[in-house]
């Protein structure tokens, strides 16, 4: 069975650049998990092809001790909602643990990679690194911030479309995955080290390397 076509989301143009110049259908959403989900939905819409979402783009490296380094390759695990739940005395819950969960027929903010697109990158990916990515929509601009979104979700970077694009793609029974590349470090903003060439030379790596059987 022909493994399905990548479908590309990414939130801007730019980050749409490389794989748009590699022959791939593109989507550019705009920044932010409900763009994303609106344009990953229209976008597999009217598809009768096999097709499998893609969201890509640049991240930052979260804190821990593994902390990715800029131009690092990540390939999620999951995608994770860092901020769906309720602030309490007694630390952060998400919406599940409150018995709310994010849409229908979604059990969680974690929204799992499909096994067989995860299979297929680490073969086109094989130096890549692979864990969870955290969904933010504030980026972290502090010490504490930082470290408070690994604590609630484990993830080894943060973006700001993944969970939109994989939560679209699972209520249209589509295979999704998220791929990204560290442009910047987190956490206090006055401290934080940036490289968007380097992010978007492997950005450019990426979408060649996805072209490869």
């Amino acid at each position: 069975m022909p493994e399905p076509e990548l479908l590309i989301v990414a939130a801007t143009e730019r980050e749409a650049a490389p794989f748009r110049e590699q022959g791939f259908s593109t989507t550019i959403a705009g920044v932010g998990k409900v763009n994303a989900a609106v344009a990953a939905s229209l976008a597999l819409t009217g598809r009768k092809d096999a097709t499998a979402l893609v969201s890509v783009g640049i991240a930052g490296s979260l804190p821990g001790e593994h902390a990715l380094r800029i131009g690092d390759v990540v390939v999620g695990a999951a995608s994770v909602s860092a901020e769906d739940g309720v602030a309490t005395p007694d630390g952060f819950q998400p919406l599940d643990e409150m018995g709310f969960p994010l849409a229908r027929g979604v059990r969680s903010g974690r929204f799992a990679s499909d096994s067989a697109l995860l299979a297929r990158m680490r073969r086109a990916l094989p130096d890549a690194v692979y864990g969870d990515i955290a969904t933010v929509s504030t980026c972290s601009g502090t010490d504490e911030a930082a470290e408070e979104v690994v604590r609630r979700t484990q993830a080894i970077a943060e973006a700001m479309e993944g969970v939109g694009v994989l939560q679209a793609a699972a209520q249209l029974g589509a295979p999704a995955i998220e791929i990204r590349t560290i442009s910047n470090t987190t956490g206090r903003r006055d401290a934080q080290t940036w490289n968007l060439e380097l992010a978007f030379e492997a950005l450019g790596r990426v979408a060649a390397a996805l072209l490869r059987p």
